[in-house]
């Protein structure tokens, strides 16, 4: 079991992990040794997720959620393929934490006291007169 949060936990029989050539730079390395991981963690049929979480985990995902509700993560920073698997997992599990934070109660709008009222339009008088003043003199 890979623990999540204090109520998450998910079964290691959730992951499916693929492994393939990375691209970009390497060495000979590059062409012949598969250290790229792709992690696929299936959101709408895992029974690890509460559902107010698997909603926001959706969300979350983006482009990287396929159309069945399969979450890939796809890590090729590092040389080798533990660092990959372990970079991978770490970013699954940043995402199902991220998605496990519910949501801030909505702002209640407020109404700006009397003071601040008089102390704006105090403001924008005074403002006014530093305008006015700017002008040319009157020609009397």
């Amino acid at each position: 079991m890979i623990r999540v949060t204090n109520r998450i936990s998910l079964d290691e029989s959730e992951l499916q992990e693929e492994f393939l050539r990375a691209s970009g730079a390497g060495g000979q390395n590059i062409q012949k040794v598969e250290t790229a991981v792709q992690l696929r963690f299936d959101v709408l049929r895992s029974p690890s997720l509460p559902e107010p979480v698997r909603q926001r985990l959706l969300r979350l995902g983006g482009r990287r959620v396929t159309g069945e509700g399969v979450l890939v993560i796809t890590a090729q920073r590092h040389r080798t393929q533990l660092r990959n698997r372990e970079d991978a997992r770490e970013r699954l599990l940043a995402l199902i934490r991220e998605a496990a934070t519910p949501p801030p109660p909505p702002r209640r709008p407020t109404r700006p006291t009397l003071g601040a009222k008089t102390r704006r339009l105090e403001g924008k008088a005074k403002r006014g007169d530093v305008k006015r003043l700017r002008g040319r003199p009157d020609a009397e």
